[in-house]
C-alpha cells in the first residue's frame, strides 16, 4: 500500500523550518519597536503652552470704512500691547505683573477709553474705573469714580494689596490714591478731541429729544458712545490666571455711573480655572455677572472656555451688547463678541501674536 504523503526534501525542510525564523528574527524587532512608538504618542499629552495673553480694546470700534491710518493705529496699539506682555510672560514675569503693565499701556494711548481718551460724563468731566483680580488666592481689587489718578489699575492693585477692601470709589478712592503716593493728574488730562467731540455729538442729540421724554443720556446711545473700555488676561509660567479691565465708561455718562469694569464677577473675574475681562452695556454685564459665570460654566458643566464664553456673549446676552477676553488653565483663549468689531490681540507660548479688529479678518 502506497503512502500518498509526500516526503519533504532537505531543501523543503529547511525552508519550512528556517523561513519563518529568518522572517521573525529579520522584522519582529522592527514590528515591537512600531508598536511601542504607536502606544507611546496615542499616550502622550498634547502639548500646551506655559503662557498666553489676551488683550482688548473695547467692543465698539471704528466702521470697516474708516480710513485706513486710523484702523492702521489702532492695530500698532495692540501690536505693541500684546508684544510687550508677551516678552514679559516668556522671560518668567508674573501674570500679575503683566496684566497690570499691559493695562498701564493702554490707559496711557490717547486711542482707547481708558486713561488719557477717557469718555467724558454729562458734565464734561472724567470719571474713571478699575479693577484686578488675582486668580490663585481670588484677591482683587477695584476703584470707582477716579477723577486725578493718572493710572487707575494700578490703584485698584494697591486697593488688593495694601487694604482688605475689594473696592474704594470718589473722594475715599482719591484719599488712598494721595497715601499711596501714586501719580496724580488734572481731570483735563484726559481730554482728547475726539471725545470732546463724541460728547458734544451726544448731548446735541439729547437736546433734539422731546423734552418731556424720560430718556436719559444713557439710554440707547449711538454704537460709538456705548462701547470702550480696556482689558488683559494672562497665564504664567506658575500657572496662575490674572484679569484686569480699565475704563471711562460711557459718553454723558449720569454723574457717578459706575459700569461693569470695577465689579468683581461683571467685568473682571479670575480664579483656577479661567481668567475673564469684559467690554460692552456693562449695565448687562453686571445683572448677567458675565465674568464669573464663565467661570462657573466651565465647572458646574464641564463647558470648554470656547463654549461657556459663546453661550454668554449670544445667547444669555442681547446682540451687540459686547464683548469678552478669556484665557483658561490650559493656556485656550477665548474672544467672543456680538458687536461690529472688537479691538483684541493674543499670543502663546506656542502661536505668534495676533491682532484683530472686525469678524472677516
Amino acid at each position: 500500500m502506497m503512502n500518498n504523503q509526500t516526503t519533504p526534501t532537505p531543501e523543503r525542510t529547511h525552508r519550512l523550518r528556517c523561513g519563518p525564523i529568518q522572517f521573525s528574527r529579520r522584522y519582529a524587532g522592527l514590528l515591537v519597536m512600531l508598536a511601542l512608538t504607536l502606544a507611546l504618542a496615542a499616550c502622550a499629552p498634547t502639548q500646551q503652552p506655559t503662557w498666553a495673553i489676551a488683550i482688548h480694546g473695547g467692543a465698539g470700534t471704528l466702521s470697516q470704512n474708516a480710513p485706513p491710518e486710523q484702523l492702521r493705529a489702532y492695530r500698532e496699539a495692540l501690536q505693541a500691547a500684546v508684544d510687550h506682555g508677551s516678552q514679559r510672560l516668556a522671560r518668567g514675569d508674573s501674570a500679575l505683573d503683566v496684566c497690570e503693565s499691559v493695562v498701564r499701556m493702554l490707559e496711557d494711548n490717547p486711542l482707547f477709553n481708558a486713561g488719557k481718551g477717557a469718555a467724558f460724563n454729562e458734565k464734561g468731566e472724567h470719571e474713571l474705573d478699575a479693577s484686578i483680580m488675582h486668580g490663585p488666592t481670588l484677591r482683587c481689587g477695584a476703584v470707582a469714580g477716579l477723577r486725578t489718578v493718572k493710572n487707575p489699575i494700578s490703584l485698584a492693585r494697591l486697593v488688593m494689596e495694601r487694604t482688605p477692601h475689594v473696592l474704594l470709589m470718589g473722594d475715599g478712592a482719591e484719599d488712598f490714591a494721595g497715601a499711596m503716593g501714586v501719580e496724580r493728574v488734572p481731570n483735563s488730562y484726559f481730554d482728547t478731541p475726539q471725545r470732546r467731540k463724541m460728547l458734544d455729538e451726544r448731548l446735541e442729540e439729547l437736546r433734539r429729544s422731546s423734552p418731556r421724554s424720560e430718556t436719559s443720556p444713557t439710554d440707547n446711545p449711538r454704537k460709538d458712545l456705548r462701547y470702550s473700555t480696556v482689558g488683559c488676561v494672562a497665564l504664567d509660567q506658575r500657572g496662575e490666571l490674572v484679569a484686569a479691565t480699565s475704563t471711562g465708561g460711557l459718553t454723558a455718562k449720569k454723574f457717578g455711573r459706575v459700569g461693569d469694569s470695577p465689579i468683581i464677577g461683571a467685568g473682571t473675574y479670575a480664579d483656577d480655572t479661567a481668567a475673564i475681562s469684559c467690554t460692552g452695556t456693562g449695565e448687562e454685564f453686571i445683572r448677567h455677572g458675565v465674568a464669573r459665570a464663565v467661570a462657573l460654566r466651565m465647572k458646574l458643566k464641564g463647558e470648554t472656555l470656547a463654549q461657556a464664553t459663546h453661550a454668554l456673549i449670544h445667547t444669555t446676552l442681547k446682540p451687540d451688547d459686547g464683548g469678552l477676553i478669556a484665557v483658561d488653565a490650559r493656556g485656550n483663549i477665548s474672544t467672543p463678541y456680538s458687536s461690529e468689531g472688537m479691538y483684541r490681540a493674543w499670543a502663546t507660548s506656542l502661536t505668534p501674536s495676533i491682532v484683530r479688529i472686525f469678524k472677516d479678518q
